[in-house]
């Protein structure tokens, strides 16, 4: 079941935010969190994982992955490298908070992965 939840988040195409929704909050939050089980949500206003490599080149490889996946989505994490590690944090910054194209991302980054 949770599989098929994130394959249906990660077939999602990302609109972008124009501002005047409000970011989620609270049932509608953890539902979506139910569905990405690897992201941490905090402080219900963004989401953030870690993922491992055995080298650097692997990490850097995976971090331009995921810059060209948000280049296309017209939706920019911010993204972190370092040796055998990247770290992607994502929120909509239009309204400062999450939205669900935010949890579309994650699950499109991890299909990454």
């Amino acid at each position: 079941m949770a599989n098929a939840a994130i394959s249906d988040l990660a077939n999602k195409t990302c609109v972008p935010c124009r501002g005047g929704i409000p970011p989620l909050k609270g049932a509608e939050l953890e539902t979506l969190k139910k569905q990405l089980p690897d992201w941490k949500v905090v402080n219900e206003h963004h989401l953030t994982r870690n993922f491992d490599f055995p080298d650097f080149k692997k990490a850097l490889d995976f971090v331009n992955k995921v810059g060209n996946l948000a280049e296309q989505q017209g939706h920019h994490p911010d993204i972190g490298l370092k040796w055998g590690h990247a770290g992607v944090t994502t929120w909509t910054h239009k309204i400062d908070g999450l939205t669900e194209c935010d949890f579309s991302l994650a699950a499109k980054i991890d299909r990454l992965k």
